[in-house]
């Protein structure tokens, strides 16, 4: 007869960034009756700034995972409990592992995405690691470099009860994910293209419900939704607007990247570089308000935050410092931070801290918007299309490159005279871009 001894180690959700109290478990990288070593990644989360690779500070033999896949933990709720296994007899326990590693299942609904990866200290308290390669891991064994094919996979029960609810056969469905899973957008694709997939020609036994779609708010979506409701909730705004031609910020454009051979310098650069200048003439745009102290907090640095859609939903990376920054480095750090959201790559320290929004949604095709403000910010300035319209120079009419501006703002920090005034001056820089060189 076996015998088998056991010393549990808890390891719970570690703090994952400011401001964060919870994460949802999108895939555990190992199964009960794995073998880990310290340091391994063991589940993938997404928390409400980005997506992030867990590893645990323990080695030894996974004997339980605390969440499934699509729950959600809060910080410091057990995540994994690893043990040092010993066997006294006879029992083979890699087969014991393998059976264990078929009771597994999980939901890969975010196969493939960028993530962040963290590691820890001497203390297990997180610190900045530099990204692994993912590498395939039999669950029974949890070795790495296995084939995948090998590993035991299944419907998660979610998707199964998704599919289930609405009639849909999750056999005629096309898998997107690794190794042939059914993930959920599968099925949601098929409820997107009316309710199965074509090539099910047998009629359903039962009726397909007729009712909406229910989706989830969770992760970067919940996260924007929380945010822009406190906006409404909390800052009594106020929005203005303005007309203009931006036929020279585009001819300043063309000589800049003249005179800087291989580099390129968006229009979303320039109009970062304008905003830093009006926010040093108007500081109290450059704010937040303690509602508790009932106080302005004035910002001395400008951490400019500019919008960026994504497959996750609109993000909102943060370039510090920007004030300190020329118009080239200016370029260059967006295209940075616009790629790594994109990828899902951003760390949480560059989702947070911004002092001023930037949201160019003229990309969207748009002329106009009253854009909500970034909470706990105190103004965001909105840029629409560019577009050729009829446009009077010199008392002619002429065909210039006219757009449209607006600064949402809170108008407990400013009134009306500042808010027009700093919309003014990043018009008229538009409009003359060698009024900056005064600032300079």
């Amino acid at each position: 007869m076996s015998t088998a001894t056991a010393q549990e180690q808890l390891f719970r959700l570690p703090d994952l960034g400011e401001g964060l109290t919870e994460a949802e478990i999108i895939d555990w990288k190992v199964a009960v009756g794995d073998t880990v070593s310290i340091d391994q990644i063991v589940v993938e989360v997404e928390t409400a700034k980005a997506a992030v690779e867990v590893p645990v500070p323990y080695a030894g033999t996974v004997l339980r995972l605390h969440a499934e896949a699509g729950g959600a933990l809060a910080v410091g709720e057990p995540l994994i409990t690893v043990g040092e296994r010993a066997s006294g007899g006879g029992e083979d326990t890699g087969s014991r592992a393998g059976e264990l590693a078929a009771e597994r299942y999980r939901e890969e609904e975010q196969a493939g995405s960028g993530n962040v990866l963290i590691g820890y200290g001497t203390g297990h308290e997180p610190v900045p690691r530099r990204r692994r390669r993912r590498t395939a891991r039999t669950s029974a064994g949890g070795a790495a470099g296995a084939p995948a094919e090998h590993a035991p996979r299944a419907i998660s029960p979610l998707v199964r009860r998704m599919a289930r609810d609405h009639g849909i056969d999750l056999t005629a469905l096309q898998p997107s994910g690794p190794a042939g899973v059914v993930l959920r957008r599968d099925v949601e694709q098929a409820l997107a293209q009316g309710g199965g997939s074509p090539e099910e020609a047998a009629p359903r036994a039962e009726p397909v419900s007729s009712g909406p779609v229910r989706i989830p708010l969770r992760g970067v979506r919940r996260a924007v939704a929380d945010k822009l409701s406190r906006s409404r909730t909390e800052i009594p705004d106020a929005t203005t607007w303005v007309d203009l031609d931006a036929t020279g910020l585009l001819q300043a454009k063309k000589a800049l990247e003249a005179a800087e051979p291989g580099r390129r310098i968006g229009l979303l650069a320039l109009l970062a570089r304008i905003c830093v200048a009006g926010l040093r003439r108007y500081p109290e745009l450059n704010s937040s308000v303690d509602t508790e102290r009932r106080e302005i907090l004035r910002h001395d640095e400008v951490h400019l935050g500019f919008a960026a859609q994504t497959d996750r939903g609109l993000v909102v990376p943060v370039v510090r410092d920007a004030h300190r920054l020329t118009t080239v480095q200016l370029a260059a750090e967006l295209a940075r931070l616009t790629e790594l959201a994109r990828e899902g790559n951003l760390p949480p320290d560059r989702l947070t801290g911004g002092t001023f929004t930037l949201n160019n949604y003229g990309v969207f095709g748009v002329d106009g918007s009253t854009p909500i403000i970034n909470h706990p910010e105190a103004a965001l300035l909105g840029v629409g299309r560019i577009a050729d319209k009829p446009w009077v120079v010199d008392g002619a009419l002429a065909v210039r490159r006219v757009t449209q501006l607006s600064l949402s703002f809170d108008h407990r920090v400013c009134d009306g005279g500042s808010a027009g005034g700093f919309l003014r001056f990043v018009a008229d820089c538009v409009e003359r871009p060698a009024t900056l060189l005064a600032d300079v």
